[in-house]
């Protein structure tokens, strides 16, 4: 992860710059370049895309996105969840220049990011509002769901080898956690 604080970043400049296919976030001013994802970490993004493409299906309902797209969680703080998903009104993301708050999110941990999806991230998806926020970790064969209560979050459950994740957000979602691993 590269921190850039020569100067203050604006919106406008972090809307520009992330039109260059860069994992880009804006946070405090600052702007954040990620290391780009391992092919692990996009196996198991595409292996979550198409589990909630599967549920999206079969309830008729909502839209699921994966990065780079920017989601704009208040102004001058803006993160690029791996994976997130709308409920509701997906079709208002039609020629923005950044997602509003999506439903829940999805962040695949790895050695460059694992202290802010854990750390800052956690906090802010809660300061904005997300109601659901997975963390999947390669390194434990995990998968961590949190759920949005006030404005905090609690554990809904945490997931290990042979388990079954489910969501309380998407009812009778169930993921197999090994499945997420396969690669």
């Amino acid at each position: 992860m590269t921190l850039f604080n020569e100067f203050p970043w604006t919106e406008k400049t972090n809307l520009v710059l992330t039109e260059a296919n860069r994992l880009i976030e804006l946070s405090e001013g600052r702007l954040v370049i990620h290391d780009m994802p391992t092919m692990e970490h996009q196996d198991i993004v595409h292996a979550l895309v198409r589990k909630f493409d599967q549920w999206i299906a079969e309830h008729a309902r909502g839209r699921v996105y994966f990065a780079p797209v920017p989601i704009r969680l208040w102004p001058g703080k803006f993160r690029e969840p791996d994976v997130f998903l709308y409920l509701e009104g997906a079709s208002t993301l039609a020629g923005a220049a950044y997602a509003p708050i999506p439903d829940l999110v999805v962040e695949v941990l790895s050695p460059s990011t694992r202290r802010t999806d854990a750390g800052d991230k956690f906090d802010e998806y809660a300061l904005a509002g997300i109601r659901e926020y997975w963390q999947v970790d390669p390194e434990a064969r995990a998968v961590s769901i949190y759920t949005l209560t006030g404005e905090r979050y609690t554990a809904a459950g945490i997931f290990g080898p042979s388990q079954i994740a489910h969501s309380n957000l998407l009812t009778d979602l169930l993921i197999r956690v090994d499945e997420l691993f396969a690669s």
